[in-house]
């Protein structure tokens, strides 16, 4: 057991699956894995442990923001093992031609500041997606048809952002889509030598104004799930 997490050793698979929302992470333990059970429920962030096609996953919360996955990634990885770490989440659309429902495989993490920044000081360092990992999930993506785009995300640390600047600025630098994870996870990934990728559904655009309705992210949000698992098993 660590701070976050009441899982007790061997019950963290080397294989996790991370989610912002702690009910995303149990409908989709409940949904993809066989025999899910829970390993931790602490602080509510729900964490489940169960196999798909004969692998052993974890599917573990990881709260909203960088400074929340940073808690769980860094306790995954030093404490329980983990080897590979996929985000899965929403993120908003910046270019014209990504539409609601496409998937966004992140190969880079642009963002103002991470958690680590106290580390690298003056450097800014350059996260990037594992090269296996993006490479799979690109093919697994083409075999299902699923719309999507590889390419560079921002990571920002507000959800109600005021700089229009800044969105015009990521935009014309040919930034996918923004969510408020990814990067962190992929300095930590760096850190520790560990496959990291952060597999996206576009669930509103910043540009059109439009959103996913709740009653279809489920739905959408099936594709980027068994997108992230074909990948980390390919």
């Amino acid at each position: 057991m660590t701070i976050h997490i009441g899982a007790q050793q061997g019950d963290i698979a080397e294989t996790v699956l991370m989610p912002g929302d702690p009910y995303r992470a149990k409908w989709a333990a409940e949904t993809f894995l066989d025999n899910p059970r829970l390993v931790n429920e602490v602080r509510g962030m729900l964490g489940f442990t169960g196999t798909w096609n004969g692998h052993p996953v974890t599917i573990q919360g990881s709260g909203m923001g960088m400074p929340s996955l940073s808690i769980y990634a860094n306790e995954l990885i030093r404490e329980y093992g983990a080897k590979t770490l996929i985000r899965i989440g929403s993120c908003g659309g910046m270019q014209p031609h990504v539409g609601i429902r496409d998937v966004i495989l992140a190969m880079t993490a642009s963002t103002l500041s991470t958690p680590s920044r106290g580390i690298f000081k003056e450097l800014n360092f350059a996260p990037c997606a594992d090269w296996s990992l993006l490479k799979a999930a690109a093919e697994a993506a083409d075999a299902k048809g699923t719309k999507t785009h590889v390419g560079g995300i921002y990571s920002s640390d507000v959800f109600y952002d005021e700089r229009p600047d800044l969105n015009e600025q990521m935009t014309r630098h040919g930034i996918l889509g923004v969510e408020m994870e990814a990067a962190e996870l992929y300095n930590l990934a760096a850190r520790h030598s560990v496959r990291a990728l952060a597999v996206l559904t576009v669930s509103d655009h910043l540009q059109t104004g439009e959103a996913l309705p709740a009653e279809d992210r489920e739905r959408s949000f099936g594709d980027m799930v068994d997108i992230a698992l074909t990948a980390a098993f390919a």
